[in-house]
């Protein structure tokens, strides 16, 4: 326990730090930061937090479409889900802590539905991350029938037995030109409520780094005006990192307090 109350006490102030706003773009660039309203999850994660305690060996997948899978980073280990194992082994150490990545380029809700029994639920996880509607923001595709197809995949997957985390669109060129993304963050919200998982808001860190911290696109995004770059990934999973690393060692009785954003 006493192991516990200073890893808590480390990621207070850990937290506390990125979530200073920097006083120019380089300075963003290189702190990494958001507001802890916009990074904190506000679910626990039962399975993660009771294999933390035990230390034992921890199994994350991460579905998605490209940016999961790694479009627009020099490297597969420049990717979200390869920094993010690094960050939590770091937050973590000598914790046997993997992530799998299982993002396809393209794929949609509909997609990740359909193979999710294969490349999800069939490796028994501990912890699910699903990165899921920039691909139906791109395509035009209507945005409420989105919202039941997220509920069918939460539900098998807590029926797996895993803890979940929603992950929204990127705040990108392409993405936010569409009308229809601030509709689809927004039902990504509401079915994470409604369904008591937690949901990271990218969409929402990434609009703070542009507009709150200065940087220009080109900072966190590729030429394509989709996808994000190496800093954009690497400060994506640290940022990730804290929050999952957070949740899972809060107090009991704190873990599902109602956010204030």
């Amino acid at each position: 326990m006493r192991h516990l109350s200073l890893i808590i006490a480390g990621l207070a102030l850990a937290v506390a730090a990125v979530a200073a706003a920097p006083a120019s773009a380089a300075e963003a660039k290189s702190k990494c930061g958001a507001p802890h309203g916009e990074t904190r999850l506000y679910h626990a994660l039962p399975n993660l937090s009771v294999l933390l305690r035990s230390h034992q060996r921890i199994k994350i997948i991460a579905i998605g479409s490209s940016s999961t899978a790694g479009a627009g980073a020099s490297a597969p280990s420049a990717s979200y889900p390869a920094r993010l194992e690094a960050e939590l082994r770091a937050h973590f150490p000598g914790d046997a802590i993997e992530v799998i990545n299982r993002g396809v380029n393209g794929d949609t809700v509909e997609d990740m539905l359909a193979r999710l029994d294969r490349d999800v639920i069939a490796e028994k996880p501990n912890l699910v991350l699903w990165q899921v509607g920039s691909n139906s923001i791109l395509r035009d595709h209507p945005v409420l029938p989105e919202g039941g197809l997220l509920r069918e995949g939460i539900r098998r997957i807590k029926k797996a037995g895993a803890d979940i985390v929603l992950i929204d669109p990127q705040f990108s060129p392409k993405i936010i030109e569409k009308r229809d993304a601030p509709e689809m963050v927004e039902l990504i919200d509401a079915t994470a409520r409604d369904t008591n998982v937690g949901v990271f808001h990218r969409f929402a860190i990434m609009r703070h780094w542009h507009q709150r911290d200065a940087m220009p696109f080109d900072a966190f995004v590729t030429p394509d005006g989709i996808h994000m770059n190496d800093w954009g990934y690497g400060c994506w999973a640290k940022l990730l990192g804290l929050a999952l690393a957070e949740a899972a060692t809060r107090p009991t009785a704190s873990a599902n307090a109602a956010p204030v954003r």
